[in-house]
């Protein structure tokens, strides 16, 4: 059996048997020298297990190598090594077949792999893999004997995503070629990118037929600054070419692995004036020995005779060809090594998975093991080894578990300068890393790849045709704010309890306002409320003490008491006005002051009208006033007065009373706490209107009324009071609506109160206290005689 080896372009790979031969191909492409250096590194890597005691001794490796440049004539090679003696038996039992070869290298580009693998895998004979990533290879459903010791394009794929990324672009283009590798490439760019902020802006691809001066104006048009170009090697430096020859300059060209160790385009005059040019390759590994294999071998083709036909039965060329003689060891060592390790791993793979199927030890290797293919694939699958300080291990879709990548920059010597790693490895703490300090741009600091400038802060994004990337910016109002995590092209509502200023990136939460018990202006309205009671009861023992006298009689009498608890009740209303708003408090704030000062009202109204009835209608309508007399007329009135009062509350409070509510309209940063009041609270406050109407009638009935009986000042005085009180409470209720409005209310009421007080009572009691000689029953019969004579003459 034999390792059987295919390199693209050049020749192609080995098997294991007992002897060494191999058999020439001649090629019709043109020679690439990067292929013909993995053939090398092939060579070496089988010389160095043969001359190895430790993995296959007493067995060597064997190979053929193909060139797999035509299908044509490749099949006629592929048939002939998966034949047994000349014939294929296609459906004998793979445990039962053994083919020409046990294992393939190869084949490099990846759709000469999706080729030819079926083929393989129908005996599964495994093929270990050195060039071809195309993520569609993984599918073991389609290709279950390929394996491969080169990562996968979805690896790398998710690098060149990490690379725009780390350096904050969305604006790029895809440039690829038309073979199966880049194809799948940018099929994989495109759904990796659903989850970034990553456009896409262009993406073309290349053939021998394409436009390359109308594909670099598109881009020039299109004003990107980063150009991945994921394709071939030749069709990427043809590309290349093409962007130095018309003049493109400050790009961002990211090369794919096939073209970043290119060591030619560095060289090329005007290669700087096209911008920074970032790779990306699998790191390289030096082969120890290698340097002297390769010399050694020019050495040795020097003595072989120049021809194949000049060899003796033509069976062997010795991995020879035409078109390598003039290649020197230089040329071949210098060459891209990105494959390199990929191959060398390659054959090791193999070497070992024989290692244990041939049951090798320090003695030798069992010569009583017949191994069939599928027995090396299932023993390839389970690779677990070290070489060059490299872990190999294949994954259940044949890849490997991990591999390294290298970043390079193209510095200005025209070097490949490794500037960064990734690791796929899924264990490690920092996978990726670049060093921005050694990367040389061609504007001295980061280029800016984006369709539009970002947006200020509080500004949402607007979508300005196709592409996400490209917006206008709208500064997002007052309680909105745009979160660019979640959605960066929305202005999102804050919620009822936040707020936030135009522009904004966060909500704030409002504060709740209501006035605390603790407020200073609460506890001086408390105080007050405090010594307006103080000096009610205090008025209450004085005219308790003075009742008998003319001045408490004039006053009103009992009634007088009467009015001074309302005065007191009404004003305990003050206290509800503070702390958080209940139902409770809420009620009895506008219950309270509603009900006993509407009495108060009640009384005074009652009370103007008495004085006006003796002095003017008694005479006139005498039976109505002994009526009034003799049935307490005033008290009636007032009694129902308070009734109707006390009913039309209860009704209205108990079918819709004043609740807490929370305003969140007046003020975007506050919630205020209040109690509202419905409408119907109109219903109540007309019987307050009519009584402060009657009361300033009588009043006006009774301006020349004796002057101890006159109470048409006092009336009017704090009526006025009254009026203006509240009229600047309904102004203030208009133009504000902060928590301090509560205590404009309450002040109203404290100041209505404190009206009747001053207006009314305090001067009766400055008469009974300082002005103890008007305060007798003569003083005041002789103001009623002198009234009477007046009257009388007129």
């Amino acid at each position: 059996n034999k390792l059987t080896a295919f390199f693209t372009d050049v020749i192609q790979f080995p098997t294991f048997t007992q002897k060494s031969h191999s058999k020439r191909s001649v090629s019709l492409q043109s020679f690439t020298l990067s292929s013909y250096r993995m053939f090398q590194v092939m060579r070496f890597a089988v010389q160095e297990i043969n001359n190895s005691s430790l993995i296959l001794p007493n067995v060597s490796l064997g190979y053929e190598i193909f060139d797999h440049c035509s299908d044509k004539f490749n099949f006629q090679a592929i048939l002939n090594m998966i034949s047994r003696n000349g014939s294929i038996q296609v459906l004998r039992c793979v445990n039962e077949y053994l083919s020409k070869v046990i294992a393939v290298a190869g084949p490099f580009r990846s759709m000469e792999s999706m080729t030819v693998a079926p083929m393989f895998a129908m005996n599964l004979i495994p093929m270990v893999n050195y060039g071809s990533s195309s993520s569609v290879l993984s599918d073991k459903w389609k290709y279950p004997s390929f394996l491969r010791t080169t990562a996968s394009n979805k690896d790398l794929i998710h690098l060149i995503i990490l690379i725009i990324q780390h350096f904050n672009w969305n604006w790029v283009a895809f440039v690829s070629s038309g073979d199966e590798n880049s194809q799948n490439g940018l099929q994989l760019f495109k759904s990796q990118l659903k989850d970034t902020k990553i456009c896409l802006a262009y993406a073309k691809e290349l053939n021998e037929m394409s436009d390359h001066y109308e594909i670099l104006q598109q881009l020039e048009g299109l004003s990107i600054e980063v150009i991945i170009v994921f394709a071939g090697q030749s069709s990427a430096v043809t590309f290349i070419k093409s962007a130095i020859k018309h003049n493109i300059h400050n790009k961002v060209w990211i090369a794919g692995d096939s073209w970043s160790l290119n060591k030619n385009l560095p060289r090329l005059s005007g290669i700087k004036a096209i911008g920074t040019i970032i790779g990306i390759t699998e790191t390289v590994m030096p082969l120890p020995g290698f340097k002297d294999f390769v010399y050694l071998s020019q050495t040795q083709r020097n003595n072989r005779p120049s021809t194949c036909e000049q060899t003796p039965s033509r069976q062997t060329c010795n991995q020879a060809c035409d078109l390598c003689s003039d290649v020197s060891p230089e040329e071949i060592i210098g060459e891209n090594p990105s494959y390199s390790f990929a191959t060398y791993s390659a054959i090791y793979a193999m070497a070992h998975a024989l290692h244990n199927l041939l049951l090798c030890d320090i003695k030798g290797c069992s010569d009583n093991v017949t191994v069939y293919p599928f027995m090396l694939l299932r023993e390839l699958k389970r690779s677990n080894f070290t070489i060059l300080n490299r872990h190999i291990e294949f994954d259940s879709n044949g890849d490997p578990t991990s591999t390294s990548y290298a970043i390079v920059f193209w510095n200005q010597s025209g070097q490949a300068e490794k500037v960064g790693s990734y690791e796929t490895d899924p264990t490690l703490d920092v996978p990726f890393s670049i060093n921005n300090t050694q990367i040389h741009w061609y504007a001295d600091q980061v280029p800016v790849a984006r369709c539009s400038p970002e947006c200020s802060e509080g500004f949402a994004k607007k979508i300005d045709g196709l592409h996400q990337c490209c917006f206008q910016c709208n500064v997002c109002p007052g309680m909105t704010y745009v979160n660019y995590t979640d959605d960066p092209y929305s202005c999102i509502d804050c919620r009822k309890t936040e707020w936030s200023k135009p522009g904004s990136t966060f909500c704030t939460q409002r504060s709740v306002e209501y006035i605390l018990f603790t407020d200073p202006i609460a506890i001086t309205l408390m105080f007050s409320t405090g010594v307006l009671l103080a000096l009610t009861l205090a008025i209450v023992i004085l005219f308790a003490l003075n009742y008998d006298k003319p001045v408490v009689k004039s006053a009103g009498g009992p009634m007088c008491f009467l009015l001074l608890g309302c005065l007191s009740a009404s004003s305990i209303s003050v206290f509800f006005f503070f702390g958080k708003p209940t139902v409770t408090n809420c009620v009895l704030r506008y219950f309270l002051f509603l009900l006993f000062y509407t009495v108060c009202l009640g009384c005074f109204a009652v009370r103007s009208f008495q004085i006006v009835c003796i002095f003017k209608m008694a005479t006139k309508f005498p039976k109505i006033h002994s009526w009034w007399v003799k049935h307490n007329g005033q008290w009636w009135l007032i009694a129902i007065v308070f009734v109707l009062q006390l009913l039309l509350l209860t009704t209205v409070f108990t079918a819709s009373p004043p609740t807490p509510v929370s305003d969140m309209t007046s003020y975007r940063d506050q919630i205020i706490l209040k109690c509202a009041m419905r409408r119907t609270v109109i219903m109540f406050l007309l019987l307050t209107i009519v009584l402060a109407s009657l009361c300033f009638i009588f009043s006006y009935m009774g301006k020349d009324l004796p002057k101890n009986y006159n109470e048409s000042k006092a009336n009017t005085l704090y009526l006025l009071f009254l009026i203006l009180t509240w009229i600047t409470f309904c102004t203030a209720s208009i133009l504000y609506h902060g928590k301090y409005l509560q205590l404009f209310n309450a002040m109203s009421v404290l100041s209505s109160s404190y009206s009747i007080l001053f207006c009314y009572f305090l001067p009766k009691c400055y008469i009974i206290i300082f002005q103890p000689q008007k305060n007798t029953q003569q003083h005041f019969q002789g103001i009623i005689q002198r009234y009477t004579q007046n009257i009388s003459s007129k």
